[in-house]
């Protein structure tokens, strides 16, 4: 099934920092028409992994279906900077940061480099909790996953 138009909201959470923690993604095609929801839990895990694994599931999903174009709406500056800017010069710096240390869930920032290497996605950052209603669904999955453990 080829869907040519994919848009996905995403978000991680955790309990603590670090703690037990929870990703999630909401993925619309087809002006509305396909609908897919995703969540996970990791027992000890930090926010921004969570943020990090939101994505690179929700693209592992995208990429089955080979889309002309992918949107992808997260709530984290971390991922949307890291992914369009930073990561640039964090391989440049043999992935470290300017101040010469080692860059952070660099397993999650190659993945998400090779995803985004391979799909056509476009990055924006959306204001969390501010009622966007699928980014608050996520929001609520993540909770229930943090919550439930699953």
């Amino acid at each position: 099934m080829n869907h040519a138009e994919i848009e996905v909201y995403t978000d991680g959470g955790c309990l603590g920092n670090p703690g037990p923690g929870g990703w999630a993604f909401v993925l619309r095609a087809d002006n509305g028409k396909f609908e897919k929801e995703a969540s996970g839990f990791e027992a000890a895990t930090t926010n921004n992994r969570m943020e990090l694994r939101a994505v690179i599931e929700a693209l592992e999903v995208c990429k089955q279906y080979k889309p002309k174009h992918i949107v992808i709406n997260t709530d984290s500056q971390y991922v949307k900077n890291g992914i369009t800017s930073w990561i640039k010069k964090w391989k440049i710096n043999g992935w470290r940061t300017a101040s010469k240390s080692p860059v952070k869930n660099k397993e999650y920032w190659v993945a998400l480099d090779a995803l985004n290497e391979q799909l056509p996605i476009q990055w924006n950052w959306v204001k969390g909790h501010a009622g966007v209603a699928d980014n608050e669904r996520c929001d609520q999955l993540v909770r229930q996953a943090m919550e439930n453990g699953a």
